[in-house]
């Protein structure tokens, strides 16, 4: 796949990406272009490369580092062996012979559903809906630092930033609706690695992800202040000074990608109220995601909207629960686990229900992940966190084209390494992009001379997760 044309230096280019898809100057296009314009917007909707099995993704994000051994990996000999040394050829990234002792789980598991996959009792919500889940336990990554691993499950990137799964959907796809954008990121807080995470790096400007905080103005300055007619007239003045601004240049991509979020926050002024608009919900729906009426913060409230994002055609919305601080990373005391789990349980569970009970579930890809484990040996005995580990970790997947009720991988039996059917991050996304229709090396944009894609030159599509 080649970059859109609207990065044309010439009048004409620079005239069809202003206006291409607006609402707001209704045949200015043809005006100034004549009869035969194209209009070439950046996010005008776009065929996949074959049918999808999903038309968009809720990815929900756990920033800091979820032990496997104590979520969706159970362990019976780490519980039988705990006490006793290991030996590792690494630890934290450093290469040597240590001897760890292996710690025991902290939390209990039993077996749900009809698919009788075990869950711990860290998630008793989620585990009523465990024969929706296809539950990963062999995922890999490249790094033991939050910097990297975040920017790696992200953007398929360790080491540099590049653009965000989020962003590369929006350039694959587009949106389906011109009045929202095509990416949203719902967070509270910055994660690690911050904005790169929604980034749209070298891609246009358009596919960068749009952050909304939780609260009672999530997006800032979204409620118009003017009349729409005077707010067209000014859009218009703009658009001339623009154009003279151009024409002393040979063309300026970020201009473009500016003039482009105009149009999108001129859409966003007449949905963003009413996709927000929780007043609509009923009682029923509310206690499903442990919300109460009224409340705009904590992840029930993030699940919700991101229901009703994906409702009104936004193709790619994260939910980050936490930020930098009081997240997942539990090197002090695994027990830091529960309130944290306490606080995403019931209203991940309630999305999906609730994506369920609408139909939704079948054309919505639900992705679970972090950025890696947790070290399920420790240094000294009496320890009572775990370290980072990204050897192995496990994370879920559910709605479309998914193989549901079903587990995928395995690690060894104290949860070290993957001793079946690997899945590093490469392939975690090319599987993503393959439900949604997207052929992962084929979805491509050039950059300084070369192709760029998500998974880089790596990945494969992980057939056994699919239905």
């Amino acid at each position: 796949m080649k970059p859109d044309t609207h990065f044309s230096p010439t009048r004409r280019g620079f005239l069809r990406s202003m206006v291409g898809g607006s609402m707001l100057l209704p045949g200015l296009v043809s005006q100034l272009l004549g009869s035969d314009a194209a209009p070439a917007d950046p996010l005008a909707p776009r065929a996949s490369h074959f049918p999808p099995r999903a038309k968009r993704v809720i990815f929900l994000y756990m920033s800091g580092g979820v032990s496997h051994v104590e979520s969706w990996d159970p362990k019976p000999r780490l519980f039988a062996d705990a006490g006793k040394t290991t030996s590792i050829n690494e630890y934290q990234g450093r290469k040597g012979d240590y001897q760890m002792f292996l710690k025991r789980p902290q939390f209990d598991f039993q077996p749900h559903g009809k698919s009788g996959i075990e869950v711990s009792s860290l998630f008793p919500h989620i585990a009523g809906c465990v024969d929706d889940l296809c539950v990963i336990r062999s995922m890999k990554s490249d790094h033991t630092n939050h910097y990297e691993a975040t920017l790696g499950i992200h953007t398929g990137s360790f080491t540099f930033a590049r653009p965000s799964i989020g962003s590369w959907v929006s350039y694959g796809l587009g949106t389906e609706n011109n009045n929202l954008p095509s990416f949203v990121v719902i967070a509270p807080k910055s994660p690690y690695a911050g904005g790169q995470v929604w980034g749209s790096d070298f891609l246009p400007g358009a596919h960068q992800g749009t952050l909304v905080v939780p609260g009672s103005e999530p997006i800032a300055n979204v409620q118009r202040r003017t009349t729409s007619r005077l707010q067209e007239m000014e859009l218009e003045e703009m658009r001339r000074m623009n154009q003279r601004h151009l024409a002393t240049r040979a063309g300026d991509p970020l201009l473009d990608a500016r003039i482009r979020s105009f149009e999108t926050a001129f859409g966003m002024q007449m949905e963003v109220p009413h996709v927000f608009d929780l007043s609509q919900e009923s009682d029923a729906t509310l206690a499903l995601y442990g919300l109460q009426r009224g409340q705009t913060t904590g992840f029930g409230w993030q699940c919700l909207i991101a229901r009703r994002l994906a409702e009104h055609g936004v193709r790619f919305v994260e939910l980050i629960d936490s930020g930098s601080s009081a997240n997942w990373d539990a090197h002090g005391d695994m027990k830091d686990h529960v309130p944290l789990a306490k606080n995403v349980d019931q209203p991940i569970a309630g999305l999906l229900m609730d994506l369920k009970q609408r139909g939704m579930l079948d054309d919505t890809l639900v992705v679970w992940t972090t950025e890696f484990g947790r070290t399920p040996f420790v240094e000294k005995a009496d320890a009572k966190g775990r370290e980072h580990h990204h050897w192995v970790y496990s994370s879920w997947l559910a709605g479309a084209g998914v193989n549901a009720g079903s587990v995928y991988g395995a690690s060894d039996d104290y949860g070290i390494n993957v001793a079946k059917d690997p899945v590093h991050v490469h392939d975690f996304h090319a599987t993503i992009l393959h439900l949604l229709g997207l052929d992962h090396e084929r979805l491509t944009y050039r950059h300084t001379g070369r192709d760029y894609r998500l998974t880089d030159v790596y990945g494969k599509v992980v057939k056994g997760i699919l239905a």
